[in-house]
């Protein structure tokens, strides 16, 4: 079984933006278990285990995309789930971006909750980062990073403890073109 989802990879001088607007937050923020910007992406759809072939999924993704046109995007603004994750948000082709979302998405009920977003961080289980999280967030409210093209959704595998420091790792299945 393989562990697959649909992603948007931001170019790597957007990752660099945000990279550098992050830095006084995680300098003052040891507590917090930020993720690694190599791994950044924004999650189209999560299709969870999937047999080894992935052929469904592929074919489905195929469709979604079929026809689409490329979308301007830029980082935007920020927030936190459950005082637990803290997330960057996503402006520009937003409404063209949700249907995407849908349309990649093979579950009715993730269609439903569906937000972009960037993680950049996790709490770590201290009573204390609760507070820090929704201070980040706040702080992090105004971030605008630069406009980028998005003309390409990459079907990609997940591998759980075989990244940096024992976490995520990821790696492309297939890429779908927005035309």
């Amino acid at each position: 079984m393989r562990r697959l989802f649909a992603a948007v990879l931001p170019p790597d001088e957007v990752r660099e933006h945000l990279v550098r607007a992050l830095r006084p937050i995680r300098d003052s923020s040891a507590e917090l278990r930020w993720t690694d910007p190599d791994t950044w992406h924004l999650t189209m759809a999560f299709y969870g285990n999937q047999p080894n072939d992935a052929a469904a999924v592929t074919d489905h993704l195929s469709q979604a995309t079929a026809f689409r046109r490329p979308l301007r995007l830029h980082l935007r603004g920020a927030g936190a789930f459950d005082r637990r994750t803290l997330w960057i948000g996503v402006g520009g082709d937003k409404s063209q971006l949700r249907e995407l979302m849908a349309d990649c998405s093979m579950d009715s009920e993730e269609r439903r909750r569906q937000r972009a977003h960037l993680t950049v961080a996790k709490r770590c289980n201290h009573t204390r980062d609760v507070w820090l999280m929704e201070d980040h967030s706040r702080a992090l409210s105004v971030y605008c990073g630069p406009e980028f093209w998005v003309d390409e959704v990459h079907l990609m595998e997940s591998h759980l403890g075989q990244g940096r420091g024992g976490g995520l790792c990821y790696d492309i299945v297939d890429t779908l073109y927005l035309r």
